[in-house]
């Protein structure tokens, strides 16, 4: 079935864009929760009418990510934890823990857009990367040491 995206969808596609997808998926899920339309007639031709404002405001989503991009390539957060033997943490350092300690420094960024494998069980330093558009990616510092 084909429908037309009505938002950016990370595996998906761009906002505008017009995908052949699974009838069930579609009807189930994609058109329900408003992230797409059927591709009928007129909605290609309403789409094709927006196409011009889609793009400005893409071009100014990337433009912001990367004036944030710049901001947080030099900021180092640092990262007190509880910590056991042989400098294991009692619990981890998770992209909220690193989301919060950014908005303390000034940095709003959301905590889904912090790119971590798995949360951080041990002490020293690691470089997060962040995925603030889909096509611009900073990173963070993060120092982890143990709490006093």
């Amino acid at each position: 079935m084909k429908v037309i995206l009505k938002r950016d969808m990370e595996d998906l596609g761009f906002e505008g864009e017009i995908l052949d997808v699974a009838k069930g998926y579609a009807r189930n899920f994609l058109i329900p929760k408003g992230l797409a339309l059927p591709a009928t007639e007129q909605n290609v031709k309403s789409m094709e009418q927006q196409r011009k404002k889609i793009e400005v405001k893409k071009l100014k989503a990337k433009e912001d990510a990367e004036k944030v991009k710049e901001k947080i390539e030099g900021v180092v957060v640092t990262i007190s934890q509880k910590v056991g033997e042989e400098e294991k943490l009692y619990g981890s350092v998770t992209t909220m823990d690193i989301a919060s300690q950014l908005a303390k420094q000034g940095i709003e960024i959301d905590r889904r857009k912090i790119s971590l494998d798995r949360p951080i069980k041990t002490l020293g330093e690691f470089e997060v990367p962040v995925k603030l558009h889909p096509e611009v990616t900073g990173s963070v510092k993060v120092v982890v040491i143990p709490e006093e």
